[in-house]
């Protein structure tokens, strides 16, 4: 639970502009029009979320991607973004799949996004969480939260009149909501490619935190990944507090570890 407290504390202190995205009352956006087909752009990953607004003409086209699936520790991280039409040519520039960015880009994609109006909502799973119900269905009920909280944002409850672009080959368990899974959807379509930067930009983030929480891992260099320096940590220190104890390397660690202490 403290860990989630944290998690809060942290969107509120460090991400200003998101948590006022987050917690304060909806804003007046401009909503995708309703009729006719709107100019497209020469940029393919703005040309995909075009072409569906043609096909589905919904009030918010939303983009929904995750950060930290696969890592050994730390939270998967989710977040639904809704890019206004209007700002798709200011924010075309910067947004590219976040594994294809380096940090720098990414940071810079972030600002602009903010800077242009891009409107976000965040979920995440705490490692406990991924222990109880697996990561995939953690990254459902994280996933789910981001485009609740993104909906109330917009001013869309029950979540009505939103399209959602999943990436992955899987659509969001337990959201009744119109979506669509797109295998690759963070390098073919624009929202999703905004969201899986403002995941992964709050992940690098949030991990940077926990590294001064859990120093000797080197949580804000490999950002929980099972690299060959945290594989010998683990193994010298033992799993910490935002270890994924389900994830079979933390439970050698963890049975290494008790068996060291008998």
């Amino acid at each position: 639970m403290s860990e989630v407290r944290s998690a809060i504390d942290f969107l509120k202190s460090d991400f200003c502009p998101l948590a006022s995205d987050l917690y304060s009352s909806p804003s007046t956006l401009t909503p995708i029009p309703k009729g006719g087909i709107l100019e497209k752009t020469t940029v393919p990953l703005s040309t995909f979320d075009h072409s569906l607004i043609a096909q589905r003409n919904p009030v918010f086209l939303v983009g929904v991607d995750e950060a930290g699936r696969g890592p050994l520790a730390g939270p998967v991280v989710a977040c639904a973004a809704h890019i206004p039409p209007a700002v798709f040519p200011l924010v075309s520039p910067f947004v590219n799949d976040s594994k294809k960015l380096t940090p720098k880009k990414r940071e810079a994609a972030f600002s602009a996004m903010l800077g242009a109006g891009v409107r976000s909502g965040f979920g995440w799973a705490m490692p406990e969480e991924i222990d109880r119900c697996n990561i995939l269905e953690a990254t459902f009920n994280a996933m789910g939260t981001a485009v609740k909280r993104l909906a109330r944002l917009l001013g869309v409850l029950p979540p009505a009149g939103l399209f959602v672009l999943v990436d992955g080959p899987y659509k969001i368990k337990r959201l009744a909501v119109s979506q669509e899974a797109v295998v690759d959807g963070d390098a073919r379509s624009l929202s999703i490619a905004a969201a899986s930067i403002f995941a992964k930009v709050l992940r690098d983030r949030w991990m940077a935190r926990l590294e001064t929480r859990h120093p000797g891992y080197g949580l804000a260099k490999h950002k929980g990944y099972g690299t060959a320096s945290h594989l010998s940590a683990l193994r010298v220190l033992g799993p910490s507090a935002v270890h994924r104890l389900s994830f079979a390397p933390v439970k050698m660690a963890a049975i290494s570890e008790v068996r060291s202490q008998k």
